[in-house]
């Protein structure tokens, strides 16, 4: 069993999985083989002693490689970038490889690869490395390959079938596989849940789930996170908003929660180590959630957030830290559906204006049924002042500016972990209103500071015990539009903006600048990070950086 582990560790693949295994076999081989008597490594006559004194050199040989083995393991392991931001969503590379400051889409380029269009980041386990593309009106692919040399090993592809219309920003390929050294796991709106062999591409099993519905055009843009055995994906739309966590090698439910009491969403579950033992975070509508690993319980929350959230919280050391911006509800529909084109202005929101917002694709019945039919108070067909917030904040969880209120809303917070039932009041160390957070981009945490970046290339720092800001509001020479959250390896930070720039800064006190580097197409994935090597998703590309 030992050695048959080392060799599916050997054939893993490209540069991670060239573990070399430098286990003195000849210990094991002297201890069985006969042979070893007439090298002279015993030349004495067995005894039954002699015999139990070998045993036991021999499996203290293993059992001290056995330690070496698992750490090497572990090392390997923590240089995968295995999902949405790397290792729990956090956007940090531990490895100890040197990355490059200087490069463009022609220097230091080890490799790039043509994809179809797609804003899904890529991710890196077990040597390979994975991302999505639309290639066509209704096909998309998930492609692999080689992390070390470029080269293509697979490429799936499945018709999508009819798609809702999205923002022209977006792609229906916004999604972000996660992945290990087995398998490779998949979301797409209108073909659920994928799993796949990670070495061939081959089907190993697909969960159906409901289409999402996002009335605002958002479109689906939630991607699968792994824990220990489990698939977890967190769907917050306008329909059927629930949290799932599937058995990685089946893909079959191990629990839901119904997350009704949530609007539209767009934050990725994060692991939190606590002394009572790990919890799942979820930012959602109004409030922290912390789940129960096992059951899918709702442990505790923290009633702390906005109306809505579409950044990922960053957890550290038993503590989730979080930065977000969201508008009031009710000048949000307002602004966008009665003084749309569509809309007359008047204040008021009708079904008829809805739907003349939405366009061709007729709006779910169900969809007024949670809404506007509970909001519409007078029964007179409209929507107007508090009946907009009746209509669009979930029952309990008014969260974010009501109406009448300042639409927009911005903090950075951090909450402790490990509380149970409402925790608000006992377990928010600080929370401070700020100008200086995204609506898209996650915030970084590295040593004891926060990293923000926003739109017009806008960067903030903050000391993460108390929420101070240490410095700016500062640009980075980067006036562009940011999808990408930024990431950090070497001790430094990599900021790739929609203008496919990427910003090179000194992780320390104060902002340095160390490079600005062109790839010559639009970035809205985040880039990846794994053995001394950056991966960048373009719209188009595919490529792979690194010191020559």
């Amino acid at each position: 069993m030992f050695l048959k582990e080392i060799k599916k560790t050997e054939i893993g693949g490209g540069f991670y999985g060239k573990v070399r295994v430098q286990l003195s076999l000849t210990l094991l081989k002297r201890g069985s083989d006969s042979s070893a008597h007439a090298n002279g490594f015993f030349d004495f006559q067995e005894t039954s002693l002699m015999l139990s004194m070998r045993k036991q050199a021999v499996l203290l040989g293993l059992v001290v490689y056995g330690f070496s083995f698992l750490s090497e393991i572990s090392q390997l392991q923590a240089e995968d970038w295995p999902q949405f931001r790397g290792p729990n969503c956090a956007g940090v590379s531990t490895a100890k490889n040197s990355l490059p400051v200087e490069f463009d889409d022609q220097k230091n380029v080890i490799w790039s690869a043509k994809l179809g269009d797609g804003i899904g980041c890529p991710v890196v386990a077990a040597g390979r490395v994975f991302t999505s593309g639309m290639v066509g009106k209704d096909k998309v692919a998930l492609y692999a390959f080689d992390a070390e040399t470029g080269k293509k090993l697979w490429e799936r592809v499945w018709k999508t079938g009819d798609l809702l219309e999205i923002h022209k920003t977006n792609s229906f390929a916004a999604t972000t596989p996660a992945a290990d050294d087995e398998r490779v796991y998949f979301y797409f709106s209108t073909l659920g849940m994928l799993a796949v062999d990670a070495e061939t591409g081959a089907d190993v099993w697909e969960q159906k789930l409901p289409v999402p519905y996002f009335v605002f055009k958002w479109g689906a843009g939630m991607s699968p996170t792994l824990y220990k055995d489990l698939v977890l994906f967190c769907q917050d739309d306008d329909l059927e908003p629930a949290f799932y966590a599937f058995n990685k090698k089946t893909g079959k439910i191990v629990w839901k929660d119904d997350r009704s009491d949530q609007a539209v969403n767009y934050s990725h579950p994060v692991i939190c180590e606590t002394n009572q033992g790990d919890e799942i975070v979820v930012a959602g509508t109004g409030k922290l959630i912390g789940y129960d690993p096992k059951t899918g319980k709702r442990l505790w929350t923290a009633q702390t957030l906005l109306r809505n959230i579409k950044t990922t919280p960053v957890s550290r050391d038993g503590i989730i830290y979080v930065a977000l911006q969201s508008g009031g509800i009710a000048n949000q529909w307002l602004a966008s559906i009665d003084r749309w084109e569509t809309g007359n202005s008047d204040g008021k929101v009708t079904k008829d204006e809805i739907q003349a917002f939405v366009g061709k694709t007729k709006v779910p019945e169900a969809f007024y049924k949670k809404t506007f039919d509970r909001g519409d108070l007078n029964k007179d067909g409209a929507l107007e002042g508090k009946e907009l917030d009746i209509a669009f904040l979930p029952p309990g969880n008014e969260a974010g500016a009501k109406f009448g209120e300042e639409p927009a809303q911005q903090f950075v917070l951090a909450v402790k972990g490990g509380g149970r039932g409402d925790v608000t009041k006992t377990h928010l160390l600080w929370k401070h209103p700020t100008k200086h957070t995204d609506h898209i981009v996650s915030p970084l945490v590295t040593a004891d500071r926060m990293f923000l970046v926003k739109g017009g290339g806008i960067s903030t720092c903050f000391e993460v015990e108390k929420g101070k800001k240490i410095w700016g509001p500062k640009r980075i020479q980067n006036e562009s539009e940011y999808f990408a959250s930024p990431i950090y390896g070497d001790g430094k930070i990599y900021v790739a903006g929609e203008n496919g720039k990427i910003v090179v800064l000194e992780d320390g006190p104060e902002q340095k600048i160390l490079a600005k580097n062109d790839m010559g197409d639009s970035i809205l994935g985040t880039p990846a990070i794994a053995d001394g090597r950056i991966f960048i998703r373009t719209r188009g590309k595919l490529i792979c950086v690194g010191e020559k």
